[in-house]
């Protein structure tokens, strides 16, 4: 039970560490989302780049929309069901970055499909590939079916070179018309990323301590019964000796 007792004590302890390392990355994420737009990283750092330290971002970008090559992702945002557009942007400075122009229903069409290369700049949050498939579905890039925005897979199946290993989430561009009739038209939406942290630490370490307490009163509890069981068994044999048939 002493170990039992400990292992809670223990659990408890690495629950509360984890609360502030999330508390720290939910406040770190807050400061990039807010923060003045910058460069996304370049190809010197590319191998730097990790959820911890870059993911949501706020960048800007600028170069050309290569509209054929866009790849459709099975998406479900709050819209409803339907894709995600990931348009490959190609920058002056050869760096191609995958942009998730926004959502469009399913059913609908592409209003930029068939359209002819175009300048653009976007804004918008860096988001780290997503290389393990989706919706319990693995991608088909020979079927050409998307269920996760794979940087790699994508970039090798449009035949991309020099691609950044990230690709970025469109803010949406404020159109008059309702999100929801622009998804229906084909017109991509952006600016649906989610952002939450799950942050249930402090109950799980409450709930660690608690069994630890538990743990402890039991101890106490059974040790105390013991006591008393053997102080009134050595009580009994004491009578035992002193009585009529003592010596």
């Amino acid at each position: 039970m002493l170990l039992v007792f400990l292992g809670f004590l223990a659990l408890g302890a690495w629950q509360v560490k984890r609360l502030f390392w999330k508390l720290d990355l939910i406040e770190r994420v807050d400061r990039r989302v807010h923060a003045a737009p910058v460069a996304p990283p370049g190809p010197d750092v590319w191998s730097n780049v990790t959820a911890d330290s870059h993911e949501y971002l706020h960048v800007r970008l600028s170069g050309t929309f290569l509209y054929a090559k866009t790849a459709r992702v099975q998406a479900l945002s709050r819209l409803g069901a339907g894709f995600w557009l990931l348009t490959p942007l190609r920058g002056a400075d050869g760096v191609t970055t995958l942009v998730n122009r926004g959502f469009i229903a399913a059913g609908a069409h592409d209003e930029k499909e068939g359209a002819a290369e175009a300048p653009a700049e976007v804004v918008g949050l860096l988001r780290i590939s997503e290389p393990h498939g989706g919706f319990l579905r693995k991608n088909d890039a020979a079927a050409d079916r998307w269920f996760s925005r794979d940087v790699p897979a994508i970039a090798m199946s449009r035949k991309l070179d020099h691609v950044a290993p990230y690709f970025i989430d469109a803010e949406d561009t404020h159109s008059a018309a309702s999100e929801q009739q622009r998804a229906a038209n084909g017109q991509a939406v952006g600016g649906l990323t989610v952002i939450s942290f799950p942050n249930n630490h402090l109950v799980y370490a409450l709930t660690w301590f608690g069994l630890a307490l538990m743990t402890g009163a039991a101890f106490f509890w059974i040790g105390r019964d013991e006591k008393r069981r053997r102080l009134s068994a050595g009580q009994k044999n004491k009578d035992g000796k002193q009585g009529p048939d003592a010596g």
